[in-house]
């Protein structure tokens, strides 16, 4: 879970959890959203229940989504908040959005029938390092940008941690009060007001402490695979008489697991 902190009284709108709860109001949600994309005219948002059928093959990586609308157009918003650890944003929103391709198209559908999609992350710290509060990126042509692909597909990345002036005040506003910045901005007092009232919720909490419960279980079962792996490997190679590669493989992540194929460790 997505947290700068873990105590849910010190929880605030970058946790993950508590902002998937306070963007279940629907003003709310439609207000972050005209912010993000002011080009747009949302009348309305609704909340398919795409979390719920999301059902990837056993082997593949589960995801819960913070937020999924879709508009009175039918355009399909998906937005994310993540407090740190960015590096795998990139590849992270492609697979979300393969996840999502997949629910919006029924057996027998024409991919014309896929909505137009924003796959939105809000970010703490800065993705790409270039001081940015926006990046949006869009399938172009390499050769001539002025050609769309036309999948009608967008990633943007949002991050708090910019100078800039290269977004609107009211999104700015957002991003300020989301990096724990004070603002006098009348929708971020209502966000506030909102987080402090999901803070009150007793179900909310004890759902936020179980998911934290089974998170930490998930990392400690983990750590003692990993370790149980690498004890096998390490055995392996000495049998095999590989000192120099025992040494590599405790520091060189990319070559342990090119080992553990070549010996087939699970």
């Amino acid at each position: 879970m997505g947290a700068s902190h873990t105590n849910w009284e010190d929880l605030g709108i970058s946790n993950d959890f508590l902002f998937g709860k306070v963007m279940q109001n629907p003003r709310l949600c439609q207000e972050l959203l005209q912010r993000i994309l002011p080009d747009l005219k949302i009348d309305h948002i609704e909340y398919p229940e795409l979390q719920k059928a999301i059902k990837p093959d056993a082997d593949a990586k589960s995801i819960r989504l913070d937020v999924y609308v879709r508009d009175n157009k039918n355009i399909v918003y998906n937005i994310e908040m993540q407090a740190s650890d960015t590096r795998e944003l990139p590849k992270r929103s492609r697979y979300y959005q393969s996840l999502i391709d997949l629910q919006l198209i029924d057996k027998g559908q024409t991919y014309r029938t896929l909505n137009r999609s924003f796959i939105i992350f809000i970010c703490l710290e800065d993705a790409f390092g270039h001081g940015r509060h926006i990046y949006t990126f869009e399938n172009l042509c390499k050769e001539d940008s002025s050609i769309s692909m036309g999948d009608e597909t967008a990633k943007i990345f949002l991050n708090a941690d910019s100078d800039k002036d290269d977004v609107s005040k009211e999104l700015k506003a957002f991003l300020d009060y989301a990096a724990g910045k004070a603002t006098n901005d009348t929708f971020v007092q209502e966000l506030d007001e909102a987080v402090k009232e999901a803070k009150q919720n007793r179900e909310w909490r004890h759902e936020y402490m179980t998911l934290l419960m089974r998170d930490q279980i998930n990392v400690e079962k983990g750590v003692e695979k990993g370790e149980d792996r690498l004890s096998q490997l390490i055995a392996r190679l000495m049998e095999d008489k590989r000192s120099q590669d025992v040494i590599r493989v405790t520091q060189d992540k990319l070559y342990r697991n090119k080992l553990y194929e070549e010996y087939f460790i699970d």
